[in-house]
């Protein structure tokens, strides 16, 4: 019995030992925003934006509500999807680009009506400072 015991001990400290030498940093390819409670997928949006280095390239899938905002310095629309926490008291947001011939506000659904998209993860520069938005190829109207 203090065989089996000691066995078991010696794969459990493999396992912890196994799992501490991972890779952290690695993220997977396909990250499914809506599959994760409230409360993971604001903390995982917020790791999005802090380090969105480690997710370059990576495909979101994030729904969210519908918000604009007008940029004076560049004369454009951003097009923004906005996560709110389990008590919906703080928000999060991803800016996101809806590929094709698509204007503004004709195309885009209206302020706050709940949204959801899927799109990879680029950065671009814009007055000498880089962001992060989603490159989306579809944007689905919810609800």
């Amino acid at each position: 019995m203090k065989k089996v015991l000691c066995v078991l001990f010696a794969l459990f400290l493999l396992c912890v030992f196994a799992a501490g030498c991972s890779n952290r940093a690695e993220v997977a390819d396909f990250i499914d925003l809506t599959a994760l409670s409230d409360t993971l997928r604001i903390a995982e949006l917020a790791n999005i934006t802090a380090v969105p280095n480690n997710y370059d390239g990576k495909t979101i899938k994030l729904g969210g509500v519908y918000q604009a905002n007008y940029y004076e310095p560049t004369q454009q629309y951003y097009h923004c999807i906005l996560v709110a926490d389990a008590a919906a008291c703080c928000q999060q947001g991803l800016e996101f680009v809806w590929k094709g011939t698509h204007k503004y506000p004709n195309d885009y659904p209206q302020e706050g009506s709940p949204i959801e998209v899927t799109g990879v993860l680029e950065s671009y520069d814009e007055l000498g400072t880089t962001y992060w938005h989603l490159v989306t190829d579809e944007l689905v109207l919810l609800g």
